[in-house]
């Protein structure tokens, strides 16, 4: 399948110039068609015997550039799939400005957390979709009742904070890699702390055994974790009670914190921290890449055969899954 892409910008309601901007790059299946057109500008048309489409809004961890989860997006845009990434500079915390996936501080705080979405740049993303619902090239094709939230590190975080339909009624899945709800002390709460999810929807954890930035960024936490996947674990037993089947929680054995980023910029983020990874990080991404697949085809596209792919997951044995579970 070919897979193209186009850009948008988007302008953030209530947040000063110059940090009010948002650019998104929006990947699609598409369909060469050889015309003039297409020719003379690269505009190529959707393939839409795939659509509708539904959406993968893709939140990319602090100071991590969005083209380090293009490997990602194009993987998920080839089984039918438009995905989202984008990229804002703002401030992460007051007086320091990077990259941000958005995150609402404010509603992290213990008086407020749960009563609303931590993922800031959320509604101006669902309303740029909207947009493009009805102009321009996926007009008519996008599935806007169907959107899947994901994202790695803070990014991860709020994807899975945000992911409950009292906040946004169109969002139906969430997944992140490398991200927990394990509580900042700064923000004024007991030492190991696990926050709730909202755990209305289908959810899958994905973590590696090799976490650095994990690992040693447990003070944040008022904690030292006995492993690097320990709060990952902790988030998917104690902040979701389970029970329908469709949340998930997979360990990928030798993964570090930027598994999931290809190429990596070693110049921004906190990759020193980090620990290497110990197994071919290409057949980590494909295994990421797979089961994310396979979590959206089965619990947002309800197919049988993606859901038997996830069940045989489950009980296969694969050198570098440390642990895969269901509730």
């Amino acid at each position: 399948m070919n897979v193209r892409a186009f850009f948008q910008a988007a302008t953030v309601e209530d947040i000063s110039s110059p940090y009010n901007s948002i650019h998104l790059k929006v990947f699609y299946p598409a369909q060469i068609s050889g015309s003039e057109l297409e020719r003379n500008s690269g505009i190529v048309p959707a393939d839409s015997q795939w659509s509708a489409f539904p959406v993968v809004i893709l939140f990319s961890g602090i100071n991590c550039g969005s083209e380090v989860y293009q490997w990602l997006a194009i993987k998920l845009a080839q089984r039918g799939l438009v995905v989202v990434t984008f990229s804002w500079i703002a401030e992460n915390f007051p007086g320091v400005v990077g990259l941000t996936p958005g995150v609402d501080l404010k509603m992290l705080a213990p008086s407020m957390y749960g009563k609303g979405p931590t993922a800031s740049a959320l509604p101006t993303l669902l309303r740029t979709l909207e947009r493009l619902q009805v102009e321009g090239i996926l007009a008519g094709l996008l599935d806007l009742d169907k959107i899947i939230l994901g994202g790695h590190s803070a990014g991860g975080r709020v994807a899975i904070e945000s992911a409950d339909p009292r906040f946004f009624s169109q969002v139906v899945a969430a997944f992140a890699y490398g991200a927990h709800t394990a509580a900042n002390v700064k923000l004024g709460y007991e030492a190991a702390t696990i926050l709730s999810l909202p755990d209305s929807l289908p959810l899958l954890l994905i973590g590696g055994t090799c976490d650095g930035v994990i690992a040693n960024s447990s003070p944040n936490y008022g904690v030292s974790w006995e492993q690097p996947t320990t709060p990952i674990i902790r988030t998917f037993q104690e902040a979701i009670a389970g029970g329908r089947g469709d949340s998930y929680l997979l360990l990928l054995e030798g993964a570090n914190h930027f598994s999931v980023a290809s190429p990596f910029d070693y110049t921004t983020s906190r990759a020193f921290l980090d620990f290497p990874a110990t197994q071919p990080e290409e057949q980590l991404r494909d295994l990421i890449a797979h089961t994310i697949g396979l979590f959206i085809d089965a619990h947002v596209r309800d197919q049988t055969t993606a859901l038997e792919g996830l069940h045989q997951m489950l009980v296969s044995k694969n050198s570098l899954i440390a642990l895969f579970d269901c509730k």
